[in-house]
């Protein structure tokens, strides 16, 4: 918000919005709620916003982790294999396992999936001496040697219906749904960002109004974002 002209009546109302609606909105949205004259404004508020949903101090993921990366974009025709990337991201989820249901979840864009990428996503995401449930991938085999607690799963031997890492599976899913339901598909430059969104509300679901008053103070810790960076980043690619 800083030196912002932009009311900050309208800043806190953004960031209720953003924090609070069930399935998120999209800067079109924003813009209609708060009667902005310019989707433009919308838009950098929302960019702004999510700059601010990354808790600096936060911990790792703890206990016991189901981890799996994934594809995130649209059909590409001409593309053959799951392994083709087109103009897809690779994206990393790592979840807490709690009981039959799902704890904190991580998201991050990912080079390549790599065992030496796939090991720093886990390094970055999940405390040393976890319990680590992945598939069969072999870029995971080296998990145990970092002090993991690694257990691959095999579709090989499951019963038929079987989901292997089920809480992981359903963040990707919905992950998805909430792409294009809500924003119809983001650019790879500024997916990191979107990402930190779904992060922040995901983590919070059950208690929107303190996810609205933790977002007004992150926003408070970090620096601010301008224009000029945010467009630059489309610019440089």
């Amino acid at each position: 918000m800083h030196r912002t002209r932009t009311p900050l009546r309208t800043w806190f109302w953004a960031a209720y919005l953003v924090a609070t609606h069930h399935p998120g909105i999209s800067a079109k949205q924003l813009q209609r709620q708060l009667g902005l004259s310019r989707y433009e404004t919308a838009w950098l508020i929302l960019q702004k916003l999510r700059r601010a949903m990354v808790a600096p101090e936060r911990s790792p993921l703890t206990s016991e982790v189901e981890i799996d990366e994934f594809w995130l974009g649209g059909y590409e025709e001409g593309l053959k294999g799951s392994r083709q990337r087109g103009k897809k991201a690779l994206v990393g989820a790592a979840i807490e396992v709690r009981g039959a249901g799902s704890g904190r979840l991580r998201l991050q864009v990912l080079a390549n999936s790599r065992a030496k990428t796939l090991e720093a996503f886990t390094n970055a995401t999940t405390a040393p001496g976890v319990i680590i449930h992945t598939d069969g991938l072999n870029s995971y085999a080296g998990l145990a040697k970092l002090g993991y607690q690694h257990r691959p799963r095999k579709q090989t031997g499951a019963a038929p219906g079987d989901e292997l890492l089920p809480r992981v599976h359903r963040a990707i899913s919905n992950l998805k749904a909430w792409m294009h339901g809500t924003h119809r598909g983001v650019s790879n430059e500024h997916l990191p960002v979107y990402l930190d969104e779904y992060v922040f509300r995901h983590n919070r679901r059950g208690t929107p109004m303190a996810a609205f008053q933790t977002l007004l103070g992150l926003g408070a810790i970090h620096d601010p974002t301008t224009y000029d960076q945010i467009t630059a980043l489309r610019q440089a690619t």
